[in-house]
C-alpha cells in the first residue's frame, strides 16, 4: 500500500523514537503522534528463515492480515481499533519488518481485568454485554482464534454501557456461519473460572435461543479441555528449562 513520508519517517526510526506501549517478547508497539491524533504502530518479531520465505510468496505477513481483518471488522459492525496503515520491508531473502498502524483506543479495562478481579464493578454487566458482543461476532462468521482475555478492550460509554474492541487480529477465520461447538470453543480460552462460565452460559443462551444447559456444559468442557492442555504445556517448559 501507499505510505506518505510522516508514517515512513516513523517506520525507518521506529527503534529510537515514539512512545513504549507494550514490550512484548515477541511484538514491540509504540505510540506516535501523527496529523493530530495519537496512533499505535506495531512492530512485529522479524520471521526465521523459513517464515521470511513463507511470508513473502506464500502467505500474507501479520502487519497485512491485521490490517486486512480490521477492516473486515468494521465492515461488520465489529469493535476494533481503526486501522490506518501496514508497512513491508523485504530483503531478496524474503519479509523481514512488518508493521501495522492504528488508531490509539484509550480504553478502561481489558477482559483480563474481570478474570483477576472477581469484585470488578458491573462484573456482571460487563460480561452480559460481552456476550452480546461475541453473540454478534458468531452471527457474522468470525473465529477470532486469539480470543484471550488480553485481546479484548473495554471501553465504558456511560453508567450502563460499554463497548469492546478486539486487538491481536492476524489470526482470523470468515465462515459463512459457525456451529454450536464451533461458537463454544471459540469462547473457551477466555476464562478458568466457573462463576463467569455461568453467567456467560446464560446470557448466550438467551441471545441464541440454546438450552442454558447445554450452553453451559459445551462451554465447561471446552474451557477444562483447554485448561489442562495450557497448564500441561507450562509444565512440560518449566521441567525443560530445569534441565537447560
Amino acid at each position: 500500500m501507499q505510505i506518505n513520508s510522516a508514517l515512513q519517517s516513523i517506520f525507518d526510526n521506529f527503534d529510537n523514537s515514539g512512545k513504549l506501549f507494550i514490550a512484548g517478547s515477541r511484538n514491540v508497539i509504540k505510540l506516535f503522534d501523527y496529523e493530530g491524533a495519537v496512533i499505535n504502530v506495531k512492530a512485529f518479531k522479524v520471521p526465521n528463515w523459513f517464515n521470511k520465505i513463507i511470508y513473502n510468496y506464500f502467505r500474507e505477513s501479520k502487519a497485512k492480515r491485521s490490517y486486512t481483518y480490521a477492516t473486515l471488522l468494521l465492515e461488520r459492525g465489529i469493535g476494533t481499533p481503526k486501522p490506518i496503515a501496514y508497512y513491508e520491508e523485504k530483503s531478496i531473502f524474503g519479509l523481514e519488518k512488518s508493521y501495522y498502524v492504528s488508531q490509539h483506543l484509550e480504553f478502561d479495562l481489558m477482559f483480563r481485568d474481570l478474570v483477576e478481579n472477581n469484585n470488578y464493578p458491573d462484573r456482571e454487566l460487563i460480561l452480559k454485554q460481552f456476550m452480546s458482543f461475541c453473540y454478534k461476532l458468531h452471527q457474522n462468521g468470525i473465529e477470532f482464534l486469539d480470543h484471550s482475555p488480553g485481546n479484548t478492550l473495554i471501553k465504558k460509554e456511560n453508567d450502563s454501557e460499554y463497548s469492546f474492541y478486539l486487538v491481536d487480529l492476524n489470526r482470523m477465520i470468515f465462515h459463512k456461519e459457525m456451529a454450536f461447538e464451533q461458537r463454544m470453543k471459540n469462547l473457551s480460552r477466555l476464562t478458568p473460572y466457573q462463576d463467569m462460565i455461568q453467567i456467560m452460559s446464560k446470557e448466550y443462551a438467551k441471545l441464541s435461543n440454546e438450552e442454558e444447559s447445554l450452553v453451559f456444559d459445551t462451554l465447561w468442557k471446552y474451557t477444562s479441555e483447554f485448561q489442562y492442555k495450557f497448564y500441561r504445556k507450562k509444565r512440560i517448559k518449566n521441567k525443560l528449562r530445569l534441565f537447560n
